[in-house]
Parts: structure tokens; C-alpha cells; sequence
């Protein structure tokens, strides 16, 4: 109560805060007058002049205020748009590296422009983050006419562009990127061998748009880039048709977490129809020689039981299409990992693509953390203000609205069962059409969506259905969801990224409209009457009460649900909002309170009657308190694990990128050869031991496996009687002199060898130790039965791997080495390798993955292909006919040195 009372008399600590950036807003309209009255020529000039100023030592914040209102100016003269003085707020909380709540319809993109603007005079690359590459392409389109009006550089990022075109990207002032282009382009740098390869620049500044979607939502799922391994097809369709007989008495499911598992009936079921099957090794299902059958077992139980069909995702071209849970959006090309995208194939009996092999994964948390500041925009944050700041340390600031708020917010309706509360939905659609109203319907899954469209069919009302099967229609259907009388039903709205305008939108009709006719009066004409035609539907659309919103269910999230009624009432518009509910609501039947709940509900409402309440109300929005934190567990979770493996990340990347730097790198090669000699020579002859107790046999035959080196250490023993450090000292000292004879004239090019042995091998055990952690995470859980942390075993036992992996790859590099002659190789045409996957993967629930066939990605190449590779690129280039590159011993399937980021053979090399 206290609290209540203070904040009404001192205002919340956010009002104080925005009222606390009046006076930058007042300094930034100081400025107005006189830039108005420049010239093109003298208002871009401005950009030179800040740079100007920020090399004489001011700081960014200095020159904010007439930054900014140089932007506003140029906004003004290029789009016709002049910022309010709310978005000059924001842009002040997103250059601080705040996250600004902002009202659907309020400008967020328009916002963005001022601290992109103010933070890439610096020169150091500014990121603009979206959704998905359709707003890439639109805003770097739209607002980069501003940016190249004051003479920055913009580039984008999208999908199938060659390393030279990312790269140019990259090195623009201003990139617009999706958050997985960006994540996915910084791990496959970290598999390049040649430090000119890499595309992202240092780590500055970056802008997230829908900060929610891609920070919380998004960030339950790692990235992940993949190569594929054998093929089980055969394994995946027996055991598919197995569990398809499987009576339902025989497992147990739990839907909150999408798990479930077999009864001890269940069990023995199982183990009866895969010996039948002969898929099984001796009788019992858990003997360690079935582990891989058991995997797939439990892989195809969950996709037959626990993801749906047209929910989950759907069946297009002959291939399983995941469906976005948060947008409802189609995830073309994206596959679940760890089998589960191949159960999902032989239940639906296409085509079964092979399993695939982690090579690279990070997590959004840990890719965003490494810009040293980080700004966010979006409608709806603040019920996730606490994960903000604890993941992020980003604050939440609520931005005003430029005019107030006019939308009603209904109270939820209560009914018993989905056909009462789907008639009732339609009965108040048809009479709002009628009306003239215009609807947009928001439904939690493509089901729903098709259900209600059935209903609507039935009353003959005119509607448009807004799902992952029309995917590609999404922009121009919601951008007229507006206009008169109007039905747009539609999948989960968040992050759909296109102004509802009331009436219509213009700039969709036009290009639907008169794609085809030609520039000139007539068209300029045409245009003008459709916008006096919009103009005069608005007046129609206002009078009859705006935009209506209508939500079929509540959804997991709070955040979602106020997106969906974010979408009526922007900017000052009248509009209506209300979302009907029932007892067979999944967040109801699975998060809602107990049955008694339930036995009131069915006890009291008679069929098609409808109960309001705000007790009610207030039990529903409990529940979905409840999921959000179970859903914020699940990524505190993730980023815990993913903790571990990033201090690992950055030791690896860091000592490639220093190997890729480095001119030579015998000084690690030699450190290498003198630990693996100490390991050996400590293996044989343990510290504290006696010589008796010594295995000179052993180690006189791992020297010989590992150096190539046939030393008389028993000879020595019995001649000189040394100890293990003189024994260390000779076999160096031979090691040493027979490397020192192997380099001999050919020093430059065997230096090159190195580096790349060194790389290759880098590479090969890391994925390796990837997927080692895969496994352990997946069974360290089960410590908890022995009362241990899961986590703190983790750590404990990812930290001796990790340790173990070095000591390979020390042995490793040195065998190679030691063990290698180097000649010029005769020019061999090599086999195309497959592409590698970038993936987007649950580690603990297998959803929401992403596989996306990467064109040009950097291989993997084997320790003699490396040494190959490099001591043909030693060779002096001699210029051959339209080939400058010809008679360098080029592989042609390495990457032509032009920088095309074609291969070689497909470029320079094509005639040859």
C-alpha cells in the first residue's frame, strides 16, 4: 500500500528516469533551427565533423545532442519522417545500452537510426539486429537511406552470400543481420585457417530489434554448425514401426517438460518386438551393447506421441518443416537434433536425412555478451526485466507513448469446451465484420488457426488465414489486416515485423496493385487515388472503434499475448482487445490450477454459457507466471552449461587466432615436442619410483611411435645408470637434431606446415571434446541420485577433458610431425565435402533446432591434406594464360586466393 501510495505521489523509478533525459531532448531541439537551415552538402558534411571531434578526444555522449538532431533533420528531408521526442528517448537508452520498451506502432525502427548513427562515427561497425532477413533487407533498405545520405556505408546479411560479399558487409559503417547469421558467420570464422577468410570485424556495438524474441526467446537454443555422419535409415524405420503398435498403457508422458518413457510392461514389450525384429543384442534392452537402440527408441517415442502434425511442424515437398512455437513461422532448412528430426521423418514416412556431427556451437547468451555494449528494442519487456538485467545487465526502460492510449482491454471469457468458446468467437467476428470492424484473430498453433476457418466458412464470412502455410503471402496479409471490415487470422503475432495501418497500407497496395505499370503521370495518378481511397476507409475503420483484437487462448508467455493486443490502438487509434479461454486450453489443462477448479467450471456453466471474472483472470495469468519461470530455469540452465564450455571456446579460438597470425609457429611446435617427450618419459619412469620399477621396453616404443626415433634408452640404463630427467634431455636432444635435419633448406615451406597441422588438428579435437560434452551433458543429471550437483560435476569432469584433449593434440601434432617427409605433391582432383549444417538446437528437450545448409564454409582438412595444401602454396607463382593463378600446385577445391569465395575451380581455375 505504501508503495503504491509513494509512487503515485513521486512517481515509478522509470518515470523518474525518462523524465530525467528531458533535458538531453531539450539540447537535441536546441540544435533544430540551425541545422534546418543548412544545405544538403553542409548537413551531410556534419559526419566528417563529428569525427573530427571524437579524434580530438571528445566521447560519443558529447556530441550526442547534435548528432542526433542531425539525423532527425535528415530523416525529415529523406523519409519525410521528423523523430518525436519520446524516440529521441529512446535513442538515448539504446546508445547507453538499455533496452527501450516501446508501444507497437511508436517507431521503433525509426529510433534505432540515432545510436546506430552516434556509434558508428566511431568506425569501429555498428550491428543491427532482426528477426528474420526479410526486415534485414527492408530496414537496411528503408533507413539506410538516411545513414548513406550522411555518408556512412550500409551493408546486409542474408543467407547464400559468398565470403567476399560478407566480408564487404561486415566492413560497411552499418550491417543489418539476423541473430543467426551473425552467430553462425562468427563460429565459422573460427574455422578458417587464413586469417584474411574471417568476415566479422572486432566486437562494438550492436542493436537488437525484438530484443525479447531473439535474447529470451531464441536463447533457450544454442547454435550449432554440424557435418553429417552415417546413415541409420534403415534402424529409424524399424524401430518406427515398432512404436507405432505401442498401446498407450504401456508409457508414461508428461507434457509440461515433452518427455516420456516406457512402463516396466512397457519395457518388456519393447524388448520382445526389437528381438523379433532382430534389432536387439542378447534379451535385455538396457545392456550397453543396445545403447544406440535405445536412443533411437525413445527418439521415436517422442516424436509419435509427443509432436504434432500441423502444431510441431508440417509436411512440405517431402521433407519435415519445423514451425516456429513463438512466431509460428515456417523454419525452412532448420532440423531438430540428436535423431529426433530423423524419428520425426520415418513416422511421416519421408525422405530420412543422415544425423550430423557438432563441429561449433555457442549460445546466443554468450555471443551477445561478447559486444562490449548492447541495446534493445521491442513492445513487450518488462515482464522479463529481472532475466534482462541477470543474463544481460541490460535495464528495462519504458518509453511513453507519443499519444495516449485509447485501446480497450476487455476481461478474459471463460467457457467449458472449445466448440463453445470457438462458436462464441465467430458469432462476435461475423457481427464485428458487419460492422465494418476490422478483426485480427491471434491462435496459438496452425490447428487452431484451421479450426477456426472452418467455423467462419459456416457463417460465410470473408477471412484471410495467416500461418506457416503461407508463409510468403505474411507481409502483404498483415499489412492489410487493417481495412475495412477486414478478418485476418493469424499464428502467434509476435515479431511479424508490419504496421497494422487502419484503412490499409499504401506502400503494399501500390506494389500489389501496379507492380506492372510503368513510371509516369498515370502511375503517379493511380497512386493518389488509392491513397485518398485509404484515407477515406480510415474514417470508416476509426468510426466504427478501430482495430479488434481477439485471442483464441492465452498463450506460455505474458509477452506474447500483450504483442497480439499491442497490434490494436497504435498511435492514439481507438481499438478493442479481448481474449476468450476453456477448460481444454493447453495452458490451462497442463500449468492451470487443480480439478477443483475444474469440477466449479463444469459444475456451473451450462453449455455455450460464458463466466468472466477477474479472479479467474488472475489464477490464468499465475499459471503463466509459473511457465515463465520454468522456461527462464530452462535458459539459466543452458547458459550455466554453456558457461563451462565457453571458457574452454575462448582459450581455443583465442590460441587459433594467434596461430593464424603468427609467421611461423615452431616456438609452439618445439613447446609441443618437449611436453609430450616429459608426458612419455614421466608415463614410463614415475616420479618417486624405482629404476627396477621403470618401463623402458614400453617407453622405448612409444618414442618410437611418436618421435620416429629408435633410441637405446635400455644401453644408456645400463651404461650411465641415468635418472628420467637425463633420459628426458637425450631423447629431446635426438628429436630435436633429427627435426632440425628433416627442415633443413626447406625451412620456409615447412614452417607453413606446421601452421597447418597445427590448425587441422586444433580443429579435429575440439569437435571431438564437442561431442564428448554433448554426452556428458546429457547423462550428468543422473549424479543427483548420488546427491552431487549436476553442474558442479560438469565442470569438474569438462575441466579434465578438457586438460586431456591438450595432452592429444600436443602428442598428436608432434607424431605428425616427427613421422612426416615433406615432397611435392602431384595436383589431385578431391571429392566436393558436404556442407556443413548451422543448427539451432535444445541440448535438453531436442526442440527448436536449426539446420541450414551453409555454401562455402570453411572443411576440414586431414593433417596430409594440410601439409599438402601448404607446401603447394609455397610454390613461386608463375602467371599462366587468363590465369594469374595457374602453376601454384592450387588444390581446385581450395578457395581461389582472389577472394571471391568461390572455389578455385569454379573461378580462376574454371578453364584449366
Amino acid at each position: 500500500m505504501f508503495g503504491s501510495l509513494a509512487k503515485a505521489v513521486f512517481g515509478s523509478s522509470n518515470d523518474r528516469y525518462v523524465k530525467s533525459l528531458d533535458k538531453i531532448v531539450r539540447q537535441i531541439a536546441a540544435f533544430e533551427p540551425v541545422l534546418e537551415a543548412l544545405s544538403d552538402e553542409e548537413l551531410k558534411a556534419q559526419t566528417d565533423k563529428f569525427r573530427g571531434q571524437l579524434a580530438d578526444g571528445r566521447t560519443l555522449d558529447d556530441i550526442l545532442p547534435e548528432a542526433f538532431a542531425t539525423v532527425r533533420e535528415a530523416a525529415r528531408r529523406v523519409l519525410g519522417m521528423r523523430h518525436f521526442d519520446v524516440q529521441m528517448v529512446g535513442g538515448i537508452v539504446l546508445h547507453r545500452g538499455e533496452i527501450a520498451e516501446m508501444r507497437t506502432g511508436e517507431g521503433k525502427t525509426l529510433v534505432a537510426t540515432l545510436a546506430v548513427y552516434l556509434n558508428a562515427l566511431e568506425g569501429k561497425g555498428v550491428h543491427v539486429v532482426t528477426v528474420n532477413d526479410y526486415l534485414a533487407r527492408r530496414d537496411a533498405e528503408w533507413m539506410g537511406q538516411i545513414y548513406t545520405f550522411l555518408g556512412l556505408t550500409v551493408g546486409v546479411i542474408v543467407p547464400n552470400l559468398n565470403e567476399f560479399e560478407r566480408r564487404e558487409a561486415y566492413n560497411s559503417d552499418i550491417t543489418y543481420a539476423t541473430n543467426n547469421e551473425l552467430g553462425f558467420d562468427y563460429l565459422r570464422d573460427n574455422m578458417k585457417h587464413e586469417r584474411s577468410q574471417m568476415v566479422h570485424r572486432p566486437f562494438n556495438f550492436a542493436v537488437v530489434d525484438e530484443v525479447d524474441s531473439v535474447l529470451i526467446d531464441e536463447a533457450r537454443t544454442p547454435l550449432i554448425i554440424s557435418g553429417p555422419t552415417e546413415d541409420k535409415t534403415d534402424l529409424y524405420v524399424a524401430v518406427d514401426a515398432i512404436v507405432k503398435q505401442l498401446p498407450e498403457d504401456l508409457y508414461e508422458k508428461d507434457e509440461k517438460t515433452k518427455n516420456i518413457s516406457l512402463t516396466e510392461d512397457g519395457v518388456e514389450w519393447a524388448e520382445r518386438q526389437l528381438e523379433a525384429a532382430g534389432l536387439l543384442v542378447g534379451s535385455n534392452l538396457y545392456d550397453v551393447e543396445n545403447t544406440q537402440v535405445v536412443h533411437h527408441l525413445d527418439q521415436s517415442l517422442k516424436a509419435n506421441v509427443m509432436f504434432k502434425r500441423d502444431i510441431d511442424y508440417i509436411v512440405k515437398d517431402d521433407k519435415i518443416v519445423i514451425i516456429d512455437e513463438f512466431t509460428g513461422r515456417m523454419m525452412d532448412g532448420r532440423r531438430w537434433s540428436n535423431g529426433l528430426h530423423q524419428a520425426v521423418e520415418a513416422k511421416e514416412g519421408v525422405n530420412i536425412e543422415p544425423e550430423n556431427q557438432t563441429m561449433a556451437s555457442i549460445t546466443f547468451q554468450n555471443y551477445f555478451r561478447m559486444y562490449p555494449k548492447i541495446g534493445g528494442m521491442t513492445g513487450t519487456a518488462a515482464t522479463e526485466a529481472a532475466e534482462f538485467y541477470d543474463i544481460y545487465k541490460m535495464n528495462v526502460v519504458t518509453i511513453p507513448t507519443n499519444v495516449p492510449v485509447q485501446r480497450v482491454d476487455e476481461e478474459d471469457e471463460f467457457y467449458k469446451n472449445t466448440t463453445d468458446k470457438f462458436q462464441a468467437i465467430a458469432k462476435l467476428i461475423e457481427e464485428k465484420s458487419v460492422a465494418g470492424q476490422p478483426v485480427l484473430v491471434g491462435t496459438v498453433s496452425i490447428e487452431k488457426s484451421e479450426m477456426l476457418s472452418e467455423y467462419l466458412k459456416a457463417l460465410g464470412v470473408k477471412h484471410n488465414v495467416l500461418n506457416a502455410r503461407f508463409h510468403e503471402m505474411e507481409a502483404h496479409i498483415v499489412a492489410q489486416a487493417g481495412r475495412l471490415g477486414a478478418v485476418t487470422i493469424a499464428t502467434n503475432m509476435a515479431g511479424r515485423g508490419t504496421d497494422i495501418k487502419l484503412g490499409g497500407n499504401a506502400e503494399f497496395r501500390v506494389e500489389d496493385e501496379l507492380a506492372e505499370m510503368p513510371e509516369g503521370p498515370e502511375r503517379e495518378a493511380a497512386i493518389a487515388a488509392i491513397e485518398a481511397e485509404i484515407a477515406a476507409e480510415k474514417a470508416q475503420v476509426l468510426a466504427a472503434g478501430g482495430l479488434c483484437v481477439i485471442g483464441t487462448e492465452r498463450h506460455e508467455s505474458r509477452r506474447i499475448d500483450n504483442q497480439l493486443r499491442g497490434r490494436s490502438g497504435r498511435q492514439g487509434d481507438p481499438g478493442l482487445s479481448k481474449f476468450y479461454l476453456c477448460l481444454e486450453d493447453d495452458l490451462l489443462r497442463i500449468f492451470g490450477p487443480d480439478t477443483l477448479f475444474s469440477k466449479m467450471m463444469n459444475s456451473n456453466l451450462a453449455d455455450g454459457e460464458a463466466i468472466g471474472s477477474r479472479w479467474l483472470s488472475k489464477a490464468i495469468e499465475t499459471a503463466q507466471k509459473k511457465v515463465e519461470a520454468r522456461n527462464y530455469d530452462i535458459r539459466k540452465q543452458v547458459v550455466e552449461y554453456d558457461d563451462v564450455m565457453n571458457d574452454q571456446r575462448k582459450v581455443i579460438y583465442e590460441q587459433r587466432s594467434d596461430i593464424m597470425d603468427s609467421e611461423t609457429v615452431d616456438d609452439v611446435v618445439v613447446d609441443m615436442r618437449h611436453d609430450t617427450i616429459n608426458a612419455l618419459v614421466g608415463d614410463a619412469c614415475p616420479p618417486g619410483s624405482y629404476p627396477e620399477q621403470w618401463n623402458i621396453d614400453g617407453l622405448k616404443q612409444r618414442v618410437a611411435e611418436t618421435l620416429g626415433l629408435d633410441v637405446p634408452i635400455d644401453q644408456w640404463m645400463n651404461e650411465d645408470g641415468l635418472e628420467p630427467e637425463d633420459i628426458e634431455n637425450r631423447v629431446r636432444e635426438a628429436a630435436d637434431a633429427k627435426m632440425e635435419a628433416k627442415v633443413g633448406e626447406d625451412g620456409a615451406m615447412w614452417r607453413q606446415v606446421e601452421k597447418q597441422v597445427l590448425l587441422e588438428r586444433l580443429d579435429f579435437y575440439w569437435k571431438e571434446h564437442l561431442a564428448t560434452l554433448d554426452a556428458l551433458r546429457q547423462v550428468v543429471f543422473l549424479r543427483a541420485y548420488a546427491q552431487k550437483t549436476p553442474i558442479n560435476e560438469y565442470k569438474q569432469e569438462a575441466f579434465g577433458l578438457f586438460e586431456r584433449m591438450l595432452e592429444a593434440i600436443r602428442e598428436d601434432v608432434t607424431r605428425i610431425l616427427m613421422n612426416s617427409e615433406l615432397r611435392m605433391p602431384e595436383p589431385v582432383e578431391l571429392p566436393d565435402l558436404p556442407d556443413f549444417l548451422t543448427s539451432h538446437i535444445d541440448p535438453f528437450t531436442g526442440e527448436n533446432d536449426a539446420a541450414r545448409p551453409t555454401p562455402g564454409a570453411a572443411t576440414m582438412m586431414s593433417a596430409l591434406g594440410a601439409a599438402e595444401a601448404s607446401a603447394a602454396s609455397a610454390v613461386p607463382p608463375r602467371p599462366g594464360e587468363g590465369d594469374p593463378y595457374a602453376g601454384m600446385g592450387l588444390s581446385r577445391n581450395a578457395p581461389c586466393p582472389c577472394g571471391s569465395g568461390e572455389k578455385y575451380k569454379h573461378c580462376h581455375g574454371a578453364a584449366a
